[in-house]
């Protein structure tokens, strides 16, 4: 469980994209607060101090607000198009004895045995859902992996998770695999016996020569 973190919050008296992109020039980023039947509240905070939060595996976070102490998930992060710049955060309320699902990060743990031996280690599921106390949501579900041959699967009924924590995930999604590298191995037996594996090569390091020389 990542510690408890608590933020300093400005009431937001302006809108839309211009405001926003002022505040962030000052190193603020808007937010609203909403839940609970309670009336929507906006905001503002230092978006140095929310980052590195996050970094830190933050969920569930306290606001210091003009109507007092709020316990909140961060429940939606809007950022650029590239991903980076963090533009805009949902706060939902929560109390401290509600229970409330949320999407925790997966990370494996260790080398997996099969990778040493010429498998290719495959994570489909990179997030878990999950059911637990707001005030108890893991930082995230660590998987180990020192255990994993090729060939081998761990799937999601086969996580360890916190006391109290319950998986929303379907139990039989695979976490993470360790598969034999067929497409690899398919496509040099084909080169082989077409007997075109080295010409083609040559010839692609040529014409890239000839473009750097030009």
């Amino acid at each position: 469980m990542a510690e408890s973190v608590t933020f300093e919050t400005q009431p937001r008296e302006t809108r839309g994209t211009r405001a926003a992109r002022k505040l962030r020039k000052v190193g603020h980023v808007p937010a609203v607060i909403y839940g609970h039947k309670e009336a929507t509240e906006t905001i503002q905070l230092s978006l140095e101090e929310f980052e590195k939060a996050i970094r830190h595996g933050a969920r569930v976070v306290d606001l210091k607000t003009n109507r007092g102490l709020q316990k909140v998930l961060i429940r939606e992060i809007q950022c650029d198009y590239l991903g980076k710049e963090v533009l805009h955060i949902d706060f939902t309320r929560v109390s401290v004895d509600e229970r409330i699902t949320v999407n925790v990060a997966i990370e494996l743990r260790g080398t997996a045995p099969g990778v040493n031996a010429g498998g290719v280690l495959d994570q489909p599921l990179h997030t878990l859902s999950v059911e637990c106390l707001a005030i108890s949501v893991p930082e995230a579900i660590r998987v180990n992996i020192n255990d994993l041959q090729l060939g081998a699967s761990i799937h999601v009924r086969d996580l360890v998770l916190p006391p109290d924590v319950k998986v929303m995930s379907d139990p039989d999604a695979i976490v993470v695999h360790i598969t034999a590298p067929q497409a690899e191995a398919e496509t040099a037996v084909a080169g082989i016996e077409g007997g075109e594996q080295a010409e083609p090569e040559v010839i692609g390091r040529q014409r890239a020569a000839e473009e750097e020389s030009e």
